[in-house]
């Protein structure tokens, strides 16, 4: 059943857009066939503190952008719903005016879980933006259900508050080569130039995941296979990858990161030097079926700045 709408509820008359190159700055959300898109950020508000946190960077990423700020909440309970609505939802929208003044917000209001919800609301949104995890009973979860479940199942970027307050640094791509990580560094890349921040372009390799006939957990390859001769296989992926979104954001300043190791490990270390990290749903390693990779639910877990998984084109 599609969830009911209630309360304030806008709609505008989106963008009409073709297959192309990716464009998310422009609210593209390309994925081979035409489809409507609307110039909107959409951020989920509960009324957690972490909710709270996503509003507040939501607006700057619509500043950012040009774009709508539409605040979204699931309800379920409606006797829970005039003090949300005349409450925390009018408040966050007053703060957010006080903070980006001229910045147009909407306000939905829906009955139905926070999932169907969300991920009805992101089909068309430019940008998803979510706490950490809300109100829930598991409050000692490291992420919410609803953060992570829509990472796997929802529509175009979303992005997760966590980590350290305030983060500074560059904003860094998890860069594979794969088809979600073009689509991860075509977000990246804008983001970057948005935010006129630098960009770390990292890419993680070792010998495990090569082919091999061993089955051992140790690093067999280093007797039979050339190192030297792997990594500069590696560098010209990480190269390859990189060369078309370089010429496309000539003013975005770009470090080539080439690291042996486990993919993991590396990337949440570097994630303490970063404002931002930005992956794909699945990259190369990814398991047939799986609709969100380990690496990326490493990050969502366990990053130390806020994440940005973006699915394939």
């Amino acid at each position: 059943m599609s969830p009911q709408v209630s309360g304030v509820y806008r709609t505008k008359r989106g963008n009409r857009v073709r297959s192309g190159p990716p464009a998310w700055v422009l609210g593209g959300i390309f994925r081979g066939r035409e489809c409507v898109v609307d110039d909107t950020v959409i951020v989920g508000v509960d009324g957690s503190s972490s909710s709270l946190a996503a509003a507040d960077v939501a607006a700057e990423e619509a500043r950012l952008r040009g774009a709508r700020l539409r605040i979204v909440h699931a309800f379920t309970r409606p006797a829970d719903l005039d003090p949300m609505i005349h409450g925390v939802l009018a408040e966050t929208e007053q703060r957010i005016h006080e903070r980006v003044p001229g910045l147009e917000i909407t306000r939905t209001v829906v009955s139905g879980d926070a999932l169907t919800v969300l991920g009805t609301e992101s089909r068309h949104a430019v940008l998803t933006v979510l706490g950490r995890r809300g109100r829930s009973l598991f409050g000692d979860l490291l992420l919410g259900s609803t953060a992570m479940q829509l990472a796997a199942h929802g529509h175009g970027p979303l992005m997760v508050m966590r980590g350290r307050p305030d983060p500074r640094g560059p904003v860094l791509l998890a860069a594979d080569g794969s088809p979600a990580g073009n689509a991860a560094a075509s977000f990246a890349f804008t983001e970057a130039e948005l935010r006129g921040a630098p960009l770390t372009a990292m890419h993680v390799w070792n010998t495990w995941s090569e082919p091999t006939p061993y089955e051992a957990p140790g690093d067999p390859l280093s007797v039979v296979v050339d190192l030297d001769q792997l990594e500069l296989r590696h560098r010209r992926l990480l190269e390859d990858a990189m060369r078309p979104w370089m010429a496309a954001h000539p003013e975005v300043v770009v470090q080539p990161r080439l690291e042996r190791g486990r993919v993991r490990q590396a990337l949440l270390e570097a994630t303490r030097g970063a404002q931002l990290v930005v992956a794909g749903a699945r990259g190369h390693g990814g398991v047939a079926g799986m609709l969100l990779g380990s690496v990326s639910q490493a990050l969502l877990h366990h990053a130390d700045c806020p994440v940005t998984v973006v699915r394939s084109l």
